[in-house]
């Protein structure tokens, strides 16, 4: 793959990450806190990789990695709670929704949760291979 598809698959991946997360909300899914969280995260990134792509910015991983991280670190945890690794006590769900509660889980296995840092992760992965390549150049 071409360093620029790199950028292309990350921005693919935030863009449906977005789209996801809006349709359920056009459906009436109540998101809890730590989701609330991972869109804040998650929905810059969909614009800042937009503009590095039009701007052919060469740093714009520089941007996007610490987004990533910081929600694939939110979305670990979000994990952690619900496969009750960290006690419910714990989760700073304290209104609305559970954070530690399973509401969709697709195959008995992935949750929204995971699917959001399998984006981060992605995402992430995505901009260091996009970083090696683009210091190699």
């Amino acid at each position: 793959m071409s360093p620029k598809s790199y950028i292309y698959l990350a921005w693919f991946v935030a863009l449906v990450s977005t789209a996801g997360s809006l349709f359920a909300e056009a459906i009436g899914y109540p998101p809890c806190l730590l989701c609330w969280y991972q869109r804040i995260v998650m929905y810059p990134l969909v614009a800042i990789l937009a503009v590095g792509i039009i701007a052919k910015d060469k740093l714009v991983w520089l941007y996007v990695l610490p987004l990533a991280l910081i929600g694939a670190g939110i979305a670990f945890y979000h994990n952690l709670l619900q496969w009750g690794i960290i006690p419910e006590r714990l989760a700073p769900c304290t209104l609305g929704v559970s954070c530690a509660e399973k509401t969709v889980v697709i195959l008995n296995f992935i949750t929204i949760p995971l699917l959001s840092l399998g984006a981060f992760l992605v995402i992430a992965i995505s901009m260091l291979i996009y970083r090696a390549h683009v210091q190699r150049s």
